[in-house]
């Protein structure tokens, strides 16, 4: 099974609405490991790891929010060279 790691960016009304929980949430549901962080900007990074297909739909769920309250206005994303792997998806503060 081929495993991808991306690094995300997305933009919007993604703080203060239960975004990185939510992600954790679709993360652990869909086998990805990694992070998930709000930034200084008001943007959330994430990384994440993962069989190629479950990232799609992993990436696909983030662009549409995966907290009702939220609204991703951009999103961004880059393949990553990483030779260690995640043990498990975090939320980091």
């Amino acid at each position: 099974m081929v495993e991808i790691t991306k690094s995300m960016r997305v933009t919007g009304l993604v703080q203060g609405v239960g975004f990185r929980w939510m992600t954790k949430r679709v993360a652990d549901q869909l086998k990805i490991r990694g992070f998930v962080r709000n930034e200084w900007d008001g943007s959330v990074y994430i990384e994440a790891q993962g069989p190629a297909l479950n990232m799609a739909k992993f990436a696909a769920a983030v662009k549409a929010s995966p907290t009702p309250s939220g609204r991703v206005a951009t999103y961004e994303e880059h393949v990553l060279d990483k030779d260690f792997p995640y043990d498990e998806f975090q939320v980091k503060y």
